[in-house]
């Protein structure tokens, strides 16, 4: 083969490569950035909870996605929701629970914890697993030393912790009415579950005439679709139901105190909204915020109008112990009520002598009279762990219909789970057998009033208000 054959060959090969480079270039886009290999992988093998392949899949730290984003680790969808392998039938399922584990609510939200750890074991037989799921239950604290209840920014961060986590598929909480304020809206568009123990502020799930905000609940969904639950009834049962104990006591007048945050406020509108139509008189209003020195001018004027009864809306983590202390130090006698959140034991410690006799509302049975599952959970929890507190048959509750979800669905899918729990109905739990009404709300709407009674809380009567949620 002579030179000039050899580069005839050549240049004909050469010739070739390029005509093959440029039909391949041309059957892609060739506007597209390149892609690294592992980060390929990542995009195709993530989907969102909907379903649906994307390609802002969480990806490796500093690894650029299809889209040419840099992300880290935990990067959320445009619709702010971490990306997770939606319709996956193992692996790990994660749930949160976001209460006030610091400060003097501390002793109340450790029992809710318990309780929901305990529903776990039960559910699972102490294996942790739901099929072919292991369930991990990791509890948040959203209160801080230095506010020493419910702090804002803390729960935004354990809200956020759930939203950029792909296997969060459930968040249990809050514990405080305002604190669900701040995590329904950011879990709301990622189709995370959240079921309440203790929010009673009617507001996160329906409008109630005198008691509720304007726009609300509205507000807090942005999805325009419903992802919050509560196992306890709202205020504006409770407020009717406190009215009605109160006409028990033969009052005409009541003075109302609120501690101006949403669930104190709330369910003092929700008494004041009701005396009207049940005879009485609660034109005498005042507002504390928890950080008086002390409630002795209140007090004097509390004694001024000479009630027949004192309504204090609002939790012991605002004073509430200290007020009801300058109110007896006052020689007010009439008798002093108020609702589930001055129920621990934490108002007795606070209020001291003063304490004995006041009484308090909370939604649902008294334990002698629950189901032989609620009376045989309170048994096997007190040789567990101690003490019980008013919510804590709650905390079992939450965890039971979590898990009763997660089982139903069958898949980690998180609108599978939300529907799953939305569609809870003729529940036979702890509680008694009830139902999620549209709205989130629970079915179940009996008060019973408890009374302290050397030093300790104990059932005096129960209360059945008339009243229909949502009428």
């Amino acid at each position: 083969m002579n030179s000039v054959t050899r580069k005839f060959r050549l240049l004909a090969l050469l010739v070739v490569s390029f005509t093959v480079m440029a039909l391949l270039a041309a059957c892609g886009d060739n506007t597209a950035t390149p892609v690294p290999a592992t980060t390929a992988a990542a995009t195709k093998a993530a989907t969102t909870a909907a379903g649906a392949t994307t390609a802002a899949a969480t990806t490796a730290a500093g690894a650029t996605t299809a889209a040419g984003a840099t992300t880290a680790a935990g990067a959320t969808t445009a619709a702010g929701a971490t990306t997770a392998a939606a319709g996956a039938t193992s692996g790990t399922i994660r749930i949160y629970s976001s209460l006030p584990l610091t400060g003097s609510s501390k002793a109340q939200a450790e029992t809710l914890v318990n309780a929901a750890k305990l529903a776990l074991d039960d559910f699972t037989g102490g294996t942790g697993k739901i099929g072919n799921f292991t369930i991990d239950y990791v509890a948040l604290d959203d209160a801080t030393a230095a506010k020493g209840q419910w702090d804002a920014d803390q729960e935004k961060a354990n809200a956020n912790k759930a939203l950029n986590d792909p296997d969060a598929m459930i968040y249990l909480g809050t514990f405080n009415s305002g604190a669900a304020k701040v995590s329904i809206p950011l879990l709301n568009p990622a189709n995370i579950a959240m079921i309440s123990p203790a929010n009673t502020y009617p507001g996160l799930t329906r409008a109630a005439k005198g008691v509720t905000e304007q726009g609300e609940p509205d507000v807090y969904y942005p999805a325009k679709t419903r992802n919050y639950f509560r196992v306890v009834t709202a205020d504006d049962v409770q407020g009717p139901a406190d009215v009605e104990f109160i006409k028990s006591l033969n009052a005409k007048t009541v003075f109302v105190i609120d501690d101006s945050q949403a669930y104190g406020k709330g369910v003092a509108d929700a008494v004041a909204a009701t005396c009207t139509s049940a005879g009485l008189d609660c034109s005498n209003r005042a507002s504390i915020t928890g950080k008086e020195t002390d409630y002795k001018s209140l007090a004097a004027t509390v004694k001024s109008k000479n009630p027949d009864a004192i309504f204090f809306g609002g939790i012991t983590q605002q004073q509430a112990g200290k007020l009801v202390a300058d109110i007896r130090a006052a020689g007010i006698k009439a008798p002093f009520i108020g609702p589930d959140g001055i129920n621990e034991e934490a108002f007795i410690k606070d209020g001291g002598a003063a304490a004995e006799g006041v009484y308090s509302s909370i939604a649902g049975t008294p334990d002698d009279k629950l189901p032989a599952k609620g009376q045989d959970f309170l048994k096997r929890y007190k040789a567990k762990y101690g003490n019980v507190e008013a919510y804590t048959i709650y905390g079992y509750e939450m965890m039971s219909v979590a898990l009763t979800a997660i089982k139903t669905a069958g898949v980690k899918d998180r609108k599978a789970i939300l529907a799953a729990v939305a569609a809870t109905k003729d529940f036979d739990g702890v509680l008694g057998k009830w139902s999620f009404d549209k709205n989130g709300d629970t079915t179940l709407t009996d008060f019973v009033i408890d009374q302290v009674k050397d030093g300790k809380w104990v059932n005096f009567t129960v209360v059945k208000p008339k009243f229909t949620p949502g009428s």
